[in-house]
């Protein structure tokens, strides 16, 4: 019984540090809204929801033909606002911060 007991007590532990160390790496990821004025076409988006993909540290990228405009979610530790412009320019489409 006292086993089992401590066995659950580490298992708790251990998933308490998993939710923890998510919520502390949430806080610290930004996001930026690029205007993207260049997208010609309905399958624009995917080139460059690719290109920003591919650079380390983008946890999660959108982009919207309606809006012209694309949505990062990054690491700032691994990347910053000048590699996603970077990467959206190398893809063919160049882009700037919205405001």
């Amino acid at each position: 019984m006292k086993k089992i007991l401590q066995a659950t007590l580490l298992l708790m532990a251990f998933i308490f540090s998993l939710f923890s160390t998510t919520i502390v790496n949430a806080a610290e990821n930004k996001v930026v809204k690029l205007d993207v004025p260049g997208m010609t076409c309905k399958f624009c988006p995917i080139t460059i929801r690719k290109a920003l993909s591919k650079v380390p540290g983008v946890i999660k990228a959108t982009s919207d033909y309606d809006t012209k405009s694309a949505t990062v979610t990054f690491d700032p530790s691994k990347t910053n606002v000048e590699a996603l412009t970077k990467a959206t320019a190398n893809a063919g489409y160049p882009s700037t911060v919205k405001p």
